[in-house]
């Protein structure tokens, strides 16, 4: 009988990498602090299944990996239950994008205005995402985002808790990954009977495996080039801030080699492999010729498209980064290519020893007594199980989100929002959407009526009702009801002039009933029927020069300020107290819908910049457009 095997249990790590070309496997156990790997199995893809790191067939990526999945297993006597898998860089898309939220007065900002500042700012990301692609439906999975600047009415700041103040800017870079690139990887893991305990990027994991948290202090960059893709991460200053890829790598260079030397695709492989040999190669092409080649012959071939793809990583670095890296470390199979090296050195114009190939440091968080860990093309599927074996990303376990394993990707402490955000939530999802307002215009002077507050959303962790805020960790049970959008602001030509109005009424010009939905825009005159003549002692009001703003009944009358919004005139009553009026008081008066800006709000008050703060006097011009 053959030796018993046994479970997986949970210090040993099962990491695949679903590349382009291939797939890797990799199974080990954490072993004081490092990585000890027990075994690694590779498979080519019997066919074109998968295409520039994007599953296209998913029944025969499944076949290849159940085919890795069971020589580990024999290798192993490991039954393997949990596997950690990476998403390709290819489909990454990231946009910039800025959020208002208006505080209901001047007061302390709290980590939950923030929460709501960051997740509106993310939401308008994929919005504009969303916006550019071809198919409306698509959805997509938020991998991570950065602040790039905060405002406090108006003022720039670093960083805005327990600041005061009342309307809050923050803008992001976010970064998605489209739904269909992870549900591709959870169908493959699934059909050959696993479980995703851990998901994270493939340039993050090369990362964790080439470049060490030690010097990562240092502005560093990280290539690693399938044959699909070339995803690149870059790290500074401790932490990795920011991820990338080339539409360039391999392929380009087997399809090259098929079209000089008609040749078929695996003898164009077998061709890019022998670039580096000292010896003729032989093949035969498609016409049945039999012929040979030197490596520097083939070299020659090559040697566009080896310059083309330097091309593209020398200007993805420089998009990305914005200044020359201190070194790049070249990763995955695509990076032993002949003068690559050299040649991406040439192209940033850095010192040829600042750009190496990785490998030099998997052993400070890797060994085995087998395997040449060195090897660049391990970079990958290295990095995916380093990365959950020594906790360097915290989505190594697994959270339910409505009895279903949540999808993760950020490293560090994971909240609630960000959770969320993760697994395809929105903005209003979380927050809710207040209803539409009402506009219109009656006998010249503006109304204006708010929509219905969204109806929250219910959120319990562990079973306890729980904040966007709130930490979630392992084995955690979150349960979430998106907040519903509150009623938009209706209003019928009765509900403003009364049921028993008796008189003729038009809206935008044409005769109107009492029963009338009143739009925003609406101009709306009302003509009352005569009525008997007032006491000679009333006489008829004197028409006002100035319409009042539509606030609460006046406090105090007499401290009246008339100033011009936009080129109409507008009276404020003076507030209890005496406090003056501000800037940011007219917002509301402007028409403006703050929750849905597409571009900057510009403040002027006597032809000047304003400001938020700016105190507001009697006769004085604003805009606020």
């Amino acid at each position: 009988m053959g030796e018993a095997m046994r479970e997986q249990d949970g210090n040993v790590f099962f990491a695949l990498d679903i590349g382009t070309r291939s797939i890797i496997g990799v199974v080990g156990e954490t072993v004081d602090g490092k990585f000890h790997v027990l075994a690694i199995e590779k498979e080519n893809h019997g066919q074109r299944s998968m295409l520039d790191g994007q599953i296209e067939n998913i029944g025969a990526v499944a076949r290849v990996a159940k085919n890795v999945i069971e020589r580990l297993q024999k290798r192993t006597k490991i039954r393997l239950a949990r596997v950690c898998v990476a998403a390709a860089g290819r489909a990454l898309k990231s946009e910039a994008a800025a959020f208002t939220l208006e505080l209901p007065t001047v007061q302390p900002i709290t980590e939950d205005d923030i929460s709501h500042l960051e997740a509106g700012a993310v939401s308008e990301s994929e919005q504009v995402i969303m916006a550019q692609s071809d198919d409306q439906n698509d959805q997509y999975y938020m991998v991570g985002y950065t602040v790039t600047g905060y405002r406090i009415d108006g003022y720039p700041m670093s960083s805005i808790r327990d600041h005061s103040g009342k309307v809050l800017e923050a803008e992001v870079v976010a970064t998605f990954l489209p739904r269909g690139v992870v549900d591709s990887l959870y169908a493959v893991v699934g059909k050959v009977g696993l479980e995703v305990a851990s998901l994270t990027l493939e340039p993050i994991a090369a990362l964790n495996a080439a470049i060490p948290a030690d010097i990562r202090l240092l502005n560093l960059v990280l290539v690693d080039i399938g044959a699909g893709t070339s995803d690149i991460a870059i790290c500074r200053d401790g932490s990795v801030v920011g991820y990338t890829m080339a539409t360039i790598a391999g392929d380009e260079i087997t399809e090259l080699l098929m079209r000089t030397l008609l040749v078929d695709f695996e003898t164009a492989e077998q061709l890019k492999m022998s670039l580096n040999q000292d010896k003729p190669v032989s093949f035969v092409d498609i016409l049945g010729l039999p012929r040979e080649m030197s490596a520097k012959e083939l070299q020659e071939i090559v040697a566009p498209s080896v310059s083309n793809l330097a091309q593209e990583i020398a200007q993805r670095v420089m998009d990305l980064n914005g200044r020359l890296p201190s070194a790049v470390f070249l990763a995955g199979g695509g990076c032993k290519l002949a003068g690559l090296r050299e040649k991406v050195a040439e192209e940033l114009k850095m010192d040829p020893n600042r750009v190496t190939t990785a490998g030099n440091h998997f052993q400070r968080n890797a060994y085995s007594e087998e395997y040449n860990l060195n090897d660049p093309e391990y970079a990958t599927p290295l990095g995916i199980a380093i990365s959950a074996g020594l906790g360097l990303i915290n989505d190594s376990y697994v959270i339910l989100l409505n009895g279903e394993p949540a999808k993760l990707f950020r490293s560090g402490t994971l909240i609630v929002r960000d959770l969320l955000m993760m697994n395809g939530y929105n903005y209003n999802d979380m927050m809710g959407r207040t209803g539409g307002n009402l506009t219109f215009t009656l006998n010249g002077e503006r109304k204006f009526f708010r929509g219905a507050l969204p109806i929250p959303p219910v959120i319990l962790l562990n079973g306890e009702l729980a904040a966007l805020t709130d930490t979630v960790r392992a084995g955690d049970h979150l349960q979430f009801v998106p907040a519903k959008a509150g009623a938009d602001a209706e209003r019928r030509v009765s509900d403003v002039l009364g049921e028993d109005f008796a008189g003729t009424v038009t809206i935008n010009g044409a005769r109107a009933k009492l029963d009338a939905a009143i739009q925003t825009g609406d101009d709306i005159w009302a003509d009352r029927k005569e009525t008997p003549a007032a006491p000679a002692e009333e006489a008829p009001a004197p028409a006002a020069e100035a319409k009042p703003a539509p606030a609460e009944p006046p406090a105090d009358d007499a401290k009246q300020i008339r100033v011009t919004l936009n080129g109409e005139k507008l009276i404020l009553f003076g507030k209890p107290g005496g406090d003056p009026y501000y800037l940011m008081d007219l917002l509301k008066f402007s028409d403006l819908d703050f929750q849905n800006l597409d571009k900057p709000v510009e403040l002027r008050v006597n032809g000047e910049p304003g400001q938020f703060r700016e105190v507001i006097k009697d006769g004085d011009s604003v805009e606020i457009i």
